[in-house]
């Protein structure tokens, strides 16, 4: 897999949409497809912010729409038809499962721009674009594995696609690290937004002796779960859910998309957009670290701090030897890193991650 670091500023690129657009050039019109609502606290809510950045960083030169609950399907084709017919020139699709959409609808109108977030198929007008995630899943997993009581980690997960095995991986890894003993429950919520299943799931979890709760879904409904419960330590996924903070909440993982988005509507605005595909992280800046609440334990959060630090300047990889996968066989030698191509088509837990992928 190509990997194009994109670094962007909003700064500079207001900067430049002042100068370029101040003559009256015709608004560009950017589209965004969402998989939930926009008020879900978590993953659409952030990219929708980094769509009001983008207003923001070009004012009057750009227009853009956005369409929100759209289901992964024939629904969001007849979305994303609808976004070209009425004159946008790049349209953002922000969930796994539009991908085969979003290819589909780039063939029909090759004059439009296509950004598919999270996935592996291109062509000459779609962009892939999606974050590393699992860094900040290893962050989060030496928190959890340092706090944990029971020794039981709960895990939401959305879809068993190879971005959520990564992060559970990169969680249970760290986990692992500081607290031999700790064990990962899984609970697949087969959702993205579904706040009652995400509680559901939670409450299942809690009742399996989980006192930890970490989540692969959009709402806040786990972080209320396990308030409600007492006892339970959570971290925000995808956005800050910081009102749940000190606890339940005592960390997040924030998605960033804004300077993205920025950059890469600038680049169909004077012309120079490619078809590209960006992975980028907490060196970057498209990964955030939540701030670490004082529920945590002041050494745990200096060595999680340490740990980001690391990860951004790249001294130190989350997949990094030695480790095994689940069936025992060898995977990564002592100090080898895993690379990016096995790390985008994960399909395997790691050596102590009890049961089975679903299919």
């Amino acid at each position: 897999m190509k990997i194009t670091t994109l670094l962007a500023s909003a700064a500079v690129a207001l900067g430049l949409a002042t100068s370029a657009f101040a003559d009256g050039h015709e608004k560009t019109k950017v589209g965004f497809v969402y998989v939930g609502p926009v008020g879900d606290g978590g993953w659409t809510y952030e990219h929708n912010k980094g769509r009001l950045a983008v207003e923001e960083a070009f004012g009057d030169a750009v227009e853009t729409v956005f369409v929100e609950n759209v289901a992964e399907g024939p629904d969001s084709e007849r979305v994303m038809t609808q976004m070209a017919l009425d004159g946008a020139d790049l349209i953002f699709t922000t969930s796994f499962g539009y991908m085969d959409p979003t290819i589909n609808i780039a063939k029909k109108f090759p004059k439009v721009k296509f950004e598919h977030a999270t996935g592996y198929k291109r062509a000459e007008n779609v962009s892939t674009y999606s974050a590393r995630f699992y860094e900040g899943r290893a962050i989060q997993g030496h928190i959890a594995g340092s706090m944990t009581k029971s020794n039981i980690i709960g895990y939401i997960g959305s879809f068993p696609i190879p971005e959520v095995i990564r992060g559970i991986n990169s969680a249970y890894i760290h986990a692992k690290k500081v607290n031999p003993d700790v064990q990962f429950k899984i609970v697949w919520a087969y959702t993205w937004f579904d706040p009652a299943k995400e509680a559901d799931a939670a409450k299942v979890l809690i009742e399996q002796g989980a006192d930890v709760v970490l989540q692969h879904t959009d709402s806040t409904a786990p972080q209320a779960a396990a308030q409600e419960a007492g006892n339970v330590i959570t971290f925000g996924q995808a956005s800050d859910m910081g009102q749940y903070a000190p606890l339940p909440r005592v960390s997040s993982i924030i998605d960033d998309w804004a300077p993205y988005y920025i950059a890469r509507t600038k680049a169909v605005m004077d012309g120079t957009w490619e078809s590209v595909d960006t992975w980028d992280g907490i060196g970057a800046g498209m990964v955030g670290i939540g701030e670490i609440s004082d529920a945590v334990p002041a050494d745990v959060k200096a060595e999680a701090l340490a740990m980001k630090d690391a990860i951004a300047s790249g001294e130190y990889h989350p997949f990094t030897g030695p480790l095994k996968k689940q069936d025992g066989s060898d995977w990564l030698a002592d100090g080898e890193v895993a690379d990016d191509g096995t790390l985008a088509g994960m399909s395997f837990y790691v050596e102590g991650i009890e049961g089975d992928i679903p299919n």
